[in-house]
């Protein structure tokens, strides 16, 4: 049966969130590794929205630029045009923020007027804005803490970015499939282990990419370059720190992060097994095979982009994964939590807009 026009609209809406919020990770990563976090030195939401138009424009923003450490103490050399060249991502990031933005609100007043939002949807869409909003300030609060004395964005700043940027695309996916109107199925046996596994499956995917923030944030990547051993040794020697120093280790870090995934990827086979267990549940399954697909791709890039040094297109890669990873989990954490709903009550699960 055909949804209704409003909510095939709305659909595409939250889809085309998804992709822009998406790319704003991307080119995140993007202008993180190629160092021009921190060539726009001034946050001005409204006003800042036109790049510099002319070479006075262009000196005055480079003249700006020269007067914090990162230039002082590492691009000392930087000419005008290598300064034009890291100035640009950073501006197609805040750019790209700013559409993201009124690509959310326009079409959100638009549905608020035809009184198209339900109670329960104009509560998450709510939710969303405040996200997202929350996460443009956290942007700047992360560039700011790379403006003073030692010219690196802090990665606990970065890892919080990171985290609210997969935060919304997990409210984003969630909201999409409460629009959906699921079918009966009969379930049997019961799908909670499935849903257990699918919960812990998301806390271990969610923390394995905060610590690849810390990686980014401490430029981890360098540290060793070499796999399974970390230098001659399965331990690194640098890496010993007391409890509370961990997350500033950079060897300490990278150890975590390169055999944190291996647990994560044991504990998707073991979701992918418990799945497979439920009869006639062939889109968790789906999901499951796809969710593990990925996760074999991304150990894979991971490794590479260790052992080559984080060449500029594989570290952009493994973000991108990341994300399509995250995003897979929170689908098959979804599908599992529907399930039990099904299972539970005997009955299909009511959808949750029908005469909005």
């Amino acid at each position: 049966m055909q949804k209704p026009t409003h909510i095939r609209l709305i659909r595409a809406w939250l889809w085309l969130g998804i992709i822009l919020v998406s790319m704003m990770v991307l080119i995140g990563g993007i202008t993180r590794l190629t160092g021009s976090g921190l060539s726009m030195v001034e946050w001005k939401p409204v006003t800042g929205i036109l790049p510099p138009l002319d070479e006075q424009q262009w000196q005055e923003a480079f003249d700006a630029y020269k007067q914090f450490p990162e230039y002082q103490k590492i691009n000392f050399t930087l000419e005008l045009q290598e300064f034009k060249g890291i100035f640009w991502w950073e501006y197609v990031h805040r750019l790209l923020g700013r559409f993201t933005g009124l690509a959310f609100l326009l079409p959100f007043l638009f549905f608020l007027i035809k009184k198209q939002l339900p109670g329960w949807l104009l509560k998450r869409l709510l939710l969303i804005f405040c996200l997202g909003a929350l996460q443009g300030l956290m942007g700047w609060v992360m560039v700011k803490s790379g403006l003073q004395d030692i010219p690196h964005v802090s990665p606990y700043r970065l890892a919080a970015h990171l985290s609210l940027a997969l935060l919304l695309i997990g409210v984003l996916l969630w909201t999409l499939k409460d629009l959906d109107t699921p079918q009966q199925q009969t379930v049997t046996p019961s799908p909670m282990q499935a849903y257990r596994l699918a919960q812990l499956l998301l806390l271990l995917v969610f923390s394995q990419i905060m610590l690849g923030a810390f990686v980014a944030g401490l430029k981890a990547g360098f540290s060793y370059n070499s796999f399974p051993l970390m230098g001659n040794s399965f331990f690194p020697h640098n890496a010993y720190s007391s409890a509370g120093e961990l997350l500033s280790n950079g060897p300490a870090v990278q150890f975590m992060h390169r055999w944190f995934g291996f647990i994560v990827l044991a504990t998707a086979c073991y979701f992918v097994y418990a799945s497979s267990q439920l009869k006639r549940q062939t889109a968790l399954k789906k999901t499951g095979k796809g969710l593990l697909l990925v996760l074999l791709c991304q150990v894979i890039v991971g490794i590479a982009t260790l052992m080559l040094r984080v060449p500029l297109v594989l570290g952009v890669v493994h973000q991108l994964v990341a994300v399509l990873l995250f995003a897979l989990t929170v689908r098959a954490l979804y599908q599992a939590r529907l399930l039990v709903k099904q299972h539970s009550t005997n009955g299909p699960v009511q959808p949750q807009m029908t005469n909005a």
